[in-house]
């Protein structure tokens, strides 16, 4: 571990990469970080901007080869990928606050999963090769974003026209995983195809489709043919298989555009139980078997959007959309000896259906020194779960949470200098007491670019269908959800400096620092409320306290065909628990972040060389024990990934190559409580499957 730290300062040395260079478009990359959508009453640049944008290009996640959109936030300061061996799933937090506090938008709408709307997102379940930016705001979003957008909201801008008349893309990817590699049997094996259109001056379109097949991670188990007993039969990372479809047409006259968008998605894990028992039928004989299931998810999205002008002046936007995701559960046993299942029953497990809509108006007043933005934001959720009682058995349970909310924002630009923008949002909802947000924000430009911004705002949190609904009983275990939540409410500000420079030779180089506060009242988490027959009732729970405070830096130098960025932050997590056992320490917990990168352009050869590192300090948090709170610890950990991308043939190819997790990170020491010992003992957690090596090989076809 030390060595990778070591390793990791020497890369500091030449800074972390934003990894950009001369995109092969009409538009410049440059142009694209200078203007931003995201909760703007129009397109504007970056600097002209009140919030903090942070904007991820094409360009950085090419340089990646990245597969999920988790391979891309890994990079990032003050954000966390939490990847989970047992699900498949992996989902971002943000300030210490779990994916439950972030929203991720696509095209400024939320995208569903099965348990929710906009938030605890698998990032793996999302589409790559489709985007064309993305942007991420840090801090309180409620009033623009509603609730749910407490740290912050991730918009995933898609691409809708080309410069060409016809652009198609073929990309092939093949990736080991860890040591593990075959072209049909292990590792990972991706194809995507993407045709586009440019039909008239007027009408564009576009359709594509991606297939990602992971073929699991062995690690120390033995797969799905194991046959004898031992407990290691199956995968430590668990086989997945995606079949992503999407299609787009657009029309664009004057001021008016419009656009829709489809998306599908299948998903198949494979789950195999350890266990290899051995059974008897008349038509088999003796046979052994294990006990498995399979997992499918799919979602459906739909999304019209309507934007232009009333009356010559007014600027509308509208959006409305209707997206589905459900994941079904096949139980079946198979048979090893023979290679047959037998017994399959599949069942739907859990769904949302969400039928949404937003629209604004603005540019009511001609002169640019004020503006008002009003808006709405409806939202119909049906949910529906599959969940546990207490005779051992299954109900289904099928509710509907729904909310109308109301909202306006005004910027005031008081002079070319000093911009202000509060805002607010009234929140009708169906199962809660209606709720509200309300956010003021300022931009001051002083002199030698110099730029800082201050916010302060009132958001919230409503409960999950999992946390109002869920019930887990079975020997020993008994986690319920609780359907006396009430909403959090959370109270969140932030003030940053940035500083941009730029020298004789050309090269800029900018400077950022942030500072921000979050205090959370009721927060919902998990905890220990009592025993049911000697059995440990875990139930979810409004606590009494949770704040955070966030203190981070990033820099970024650009000179000649080098980019170089640094970044480090600095999160502590205050939280007090109290139930009907016993309470935790409510003292700040802090975790240490860097992260940095560096690439290079080589303009003769069109190559373009990276590097990406960031170490992660220990992290800590309590849980509950037999008798107390118990501080558990996870262990630091440095993570560095490398690619060389290079063009070929006129552009026409497209060859990247490179390897993840160069320090060869498979488990790190997790202290946690040994609930017989009832005291902190170390154990492992899984959290990567060890260094992978990839290559990538893209077709352009333009003309």
């Amino acid at each position: 571990m030390k060595k990778g730290i070591l390793i990791g300062y020497a890369i500091l040395g030449v800074l972390k990469l934003t990894a950009q260079e001369k995109e092969r478009d009409s538009i410049s990359v440059n142009g694209l970080k200078e203007v931003v959508v995201t909760a703007q009453f129009e397109p504007q640049s970056l600097k002209k901007s009140v919030h903090n944008v942070r904007v991820i290009t094409a360009a950085d996640i090419q340089n990646l080869a990245a597969n999920t959109l988790g391979d891309v936030l890994n990079q990032y300061i003050n954000i966390t990928v939490r990847p989970s061996s047992n699900t498949g799933r992996s989902t971002v937090s943000m300030f210490g606050l779990d994916a439950g506090y972030f929203k991720i938008l696509i095209d400024n709408v939320p995208l569903v999963n099965e348990g929710g709307f906009g938030n605890n997102i698998d990032l793996s379940q999302i589409n790559l090769n489709d985007i064309e930016r993305i942007e991420i705001i840090e801090g309180s979003m409620g009033v623009t974003h509603g609730a749910n957008a407490v740290s912050g909201i991730l918009n995933i801008i898609t691409k809708k026209s080309t410069p060409e008349k016809w652009a198609i893309t073929a990309t092939a990817q093949e990736e080991t995983v860890g040591k593990e590699f075959s072209f049909f049997e292990e590792g990972k094996h991706i194809q995507n195809v993407k045709t586009a259109h440019t039909i008239s001056e007027h009408w564009f379109a576009s359709v594509g489709g991606t297939h990602n097949d992971f073929k699991g991670f062995l690690g120390d188990m033995e797969g799905k043919y194991h046959t004898i007993n031992d407990g290691t039969r199956g995968y430590s990372w668990l086989p997945k298989e995606q079949w992503q479809g999407n299609a787009l047409i657009s029309y664009k006259k004057n001021n008016f555009r419009a656009f829709y968008k489809f998306e599908i998605l299948d998903e198949v894990i494979d789950f195999y139980g350890s266990a290899a028992q051995s059974g008897y039928s008349s038509e088999y004989g003796a046979y052994k078997y294990g006990e498995d299931q399979r997992y499918y998810t799919n979602r459906l999205y739909h999304h019209l959007n309507v934007v232009g002008k009333l009356f010559s002046q007014l600027n509308y936007n509208v959006s409305v959309s209707h997206q589905y995701q459900k994941r079904e559960v096949e139980d079946f046993r198979y048979n090893i000896t023979n290679d047959v299942e037998m017994n399959n029953s599949r069942n739907k497990d859990q769904s949302m259906e969400v039928f949404y809509s937003r629209g604004t108006l603005s540019n009511f007043f001609k002169k640019k020194r004020f503006d008002i933005q009003l808006g709405y934001e409806a939202v119909k959720n049906n949910g529906f779960a599959v969940v546990d009682d207490e005779d051992n058995q299954t109900k289904e349970v099928s509710k509907g949470i729904d909310n109308v909310d109301l909202f306006a924002i005004s910027e005031i630009n008081i002079s070319d200098k000093l911009s202000i923008r509060p805002g607010a949002r009234y929140s009708i909802q169906s199962l809660f007491d209606n709720q509200y947000a309300i956010s003021l924000g300022g931009r001051y430009l002083l002199p030698k670019n110099v730029e800082i911004r201050a916010s302060v705002g009132k958001s919230f949190r409503t409960p999950t269908f999992e946390e109002l609904y869920s019930q887990i009983i079975f020997d020993g275990h008994y986690f319920v959800g609780n359907e006396d939540l009430v909403p959090e409410k959370s109270t969140s500000y932030e003030v940053s400096l940035k500083k941009r420079t730029v020298f004789e030779s050309g090269s800029v180089l900018s400077n950022s620092l942030m500072a921000g506060y979050i205090d959370v009242k009721d927060r919902i988490t998990s905890a220990l409320t009592g025993y049911e027959a000697a059995t440990p009732i875990y139930e979810y729970i409004n606590i009494s306290q949770y704040n955070s405070i966030t203190i981070s830096s990033t820099n970024q130098l650009k000179t000649g065909n080098w980019n170089f960025n640094f970044g480090m932050s600095l999160t502590g997590i205050s939280r007090s628990m109290d139930n009907l056992e016993f309470s935790s320490d409510d003292r700040y917990l802090y975790n240490f972040n860097i992260n940095s990168s560096v690439s290079y352009l080589v303009p003769k050869w069109k190559t373009t060389f990276s590097a990406y590192y960031k170490y992660t300090g220990k992290s800590q948090q309590y849980v509950a024990g037999t008798d107390e709170y118990v501080l558990s610890e996870i262990e630091p950990y440095s993570w560095l990934d490398a690619s060389v991308r290079k063009y070929f043939l006129k552009d026409k190819i497209e060859l990247t190559l490179g390897a993840r997790n160069l320090f060869d990170i498979t488990n790190v020491n997790q202290s946690n409580l040994n609930q017989g010992a009832g005291h902190a003992a170390s154990s492992q957690m899984l959290l990567a499957y060890g260094r992978s090596y990839f290559v990538k090989l893209t077709y352009n076809l333009n003309f």
